[in-house]
């Protein structure tokens, strides 16, 4: 017989906004359980240094994820190691379903199941990722003031990239786009403003290779045709840093649309399922760890006015 959990708070995911969400519910007395889901610590664990955490000059991504569930087992947070596969918010209480065969029944739900960068499926891609290879411009364009940047992608978040890393003090910033520069999703206005601050677009062009030893150094790009296909004739350029800014993948719930762009965040974050709240990437709001760590708390707090109010 499967094992039956019942909690004022379930929580789904575990990172920093799921374990600040777990030391703010257990401190309200709560009693949370929070399921860890397949990546235990998120998108930080394959995060090196962080150096915009207060209270850290510097510190490694997967020893702050480590310290952040250590706190939140400290406050009386019960942090489980399993997957909820299905979600029932028809009624109350709501019915979680673990891939482990558990079953955790819970009268308000936090979700902070986050998002995994999209990668750009490159064979040399793994070797370089956090080391010359990252998802986030804010976050790592500090470190490579005048050096050269590469950014990957055409929409709005790839311009905000390639601004933001020209802002920060790069040498050179080239925005590479596989298709036509008319094609791109970003504006013509957008694009506009990127070039007026120094950054080149480079179109109908396709990565193909990272190259460099320990660290990136080039990156291979190769011509596209009509269809955004590689044509075969390649060229190399400088490249200190390539941030990746091809979209997000969000994790899903089944039972509850999850895409990051449809659930409604109403306030302190409320969705639009009375007793679901969510916080962090999940949300499709910005990729910051203050921001999510912000967000948990909210989530958590909301919930015990509304439980105890």
């Amino acid at each position: 017989m499967s094992q039956t959990t019942h909690t004022k708070c379930l929580i789904i995911g575990s990172g920093p906004a799921g374990y600040t969400a777990g030391v703010y519910a257990a401190r309200a007395m709560l009693e949370p359980v929070l399921v860890q889901g397949i990546e235990p610590g998120g998108q930080l664990t394959t995060t090196t240094e962080v150096e915009n955490w207060p209270g850290d000059t510097e510190v490694q991504g997967p020893d702050l994820m480590v310290r952040m569930e250590a706190h939140a087992k400290a406050m009386g947070c019960a942090i489980v190691g399993d997957i909820i596969t299905d979600l029932d918010t028809e009624s109350r209480p709501f019915v979680a379903k673990g891939d482990s065969g558990a079953t955790y029944t819970a009268d308000a739900v936090i979700l902070a199941t986050g998002a995994r960068a999209k990668w750009l499926g490159l064979e040399s891609e793994e070797a370089f990722k956090g080391f010359g290879v990252s998802a986030c411009a804010t976050c790592d364009g500090f470190f490579y003031r005048g050096q050269e940047i590469v950014v990957i992608g055409g929409g709005m978040t790839a311009i905000d990239a390639a601004v933001q890393s020209k802002l920060l003090g790069a040498e050179n910033v080239t925005l590479v786009y596989r298709r036509t520069q008319d094609k791109m999703p970003a504006s013509e206005y957008e694009q506009h403003l990127a070039q007026s601050k120094g950054v080149h677009i480079m179109s109908s062009v396709a990565p193909v290779a990272l190259k460099g030893e320990g660290h990136v150094a080039a990156i291979e790009l190769a011509y596209t045709d009509e269809n955004a296909k590689p044509t075969g004739e390649t060229f190399t350029l400088p490249a200190d840093q390539v941030f990746k800014a091809i979209g997000q993948v969000f994790e899903a719930v089944e039972g509850l649309d999850l895409d990051g762009r449809k659930i409604a965040v109403t306030g302190a974050g409320r969705t639009s399922r009375k007793g679901v709240w969510a916080g962090g990437d999940c949300t499709a709001g910005e990729d910051l760890t203050v921001v999510a760590v912000s967000e948990g708390r909210d989530a958590a707090e909301d919930i015990h006015a509304s439980l105890m109010g």
